[in-house]
């Protein structure tokens, strides 16, 4: 299997608002940036996003190390899931997203890795200013439709 690292981040201007994903997939020195967003959504929604597409652009099975400043999502990924399964979601948010990714997940092996958010990390940093100026396309969308 393929060693990959998916650096992802996400964000929302106004919680919720207008929002962006941004992420990073790193094969060896090769890299490949994934972006977008939604006109109304939350900052935890984004950041499981960003790691669901990043996982979705992957064409093959892979050892994949996906790399996060949201706690959230580095726990529902390490330590949450299971039981959120065998409670059939019960109580959970974003239970569509974490069914999607599910879905995107299940051939890979997955290790999720947290990072402190704003400190420097230099992909990290990346991924957070990708998700921002995704953010703010949409909200400079929506202020064009008033």
């Amino acid at each position: 299997m393929k060693a990959i690292t998916l650096f992802s981040d996400g964000s929302a201007l106004g919680n919720p608002g207008p929002g962006g994903y941004g992420a990073i997939l790193r094969y060896g020195t090769t890299e490949k940036i994934i972006r977008g967003g939604e006109a109304h959504t939350t900052n935890n929604r984004m950041e499981l996003k960003g790691v669901i597409e990043g996982l979705r652009a992957l064409k093959e099975p892979c050892d994949v190390t996906i790399i996060s400043d949201s706690s959230y999502v580095i726990r529902g990924i390490n330590e949450w899931l299971e039981g959120w399964i065998k409670r059939r979601f019960a109580k959970v948010k974003n239970p569509d997203l974490w069914q999607e990714y599910i879905a995107v997940s299940s051939t890979h092996r997955i290790n999720g890795v947290w990072v402190r958010g704003h400190n420097g990390h230099p992909e990290n940093e990346q991924c957070d200013q990708i998700a921002r100026e995704e953010a703010e396309k949409f909200k400079k969308g929506l202020k064009a439709n008033e």
